[in-house]
């Protein structure tokens, strides 16, 4: 299965609620990151929840309900 196939198959019920929680934490990282006075901890934090927000989101849409042709 070639990866734009992949990534345009149905996706199981459990992988779209963790590409949901993971847009949700993309979502208010990036809120986070543009308030201009918050300590810097939490900034990084932010940065953290990003990427694994991504990660989570990229992986969990690669997933298919049944592999084959």
């Amino acid at each position: 299965m070639k990866l734009i196939q992949r990534l345009s198959a149905s996706t199981p019920p459990f992988f779209s609620k963790v590409r949901n929680i993971g847009l949700i934490l993309t979502a208010i990282s990036g809120a986070l990151m543009g308030i201009p006075a918050i300590p810097v901890i939490i900034i990084k934090v932010a940065g953290y929840l990003a990427v694994a927000g991504t990660v989570m989101s990229g992986v969990s849409q690669a997933a298919v309900q049944k592999e084959g042709s």
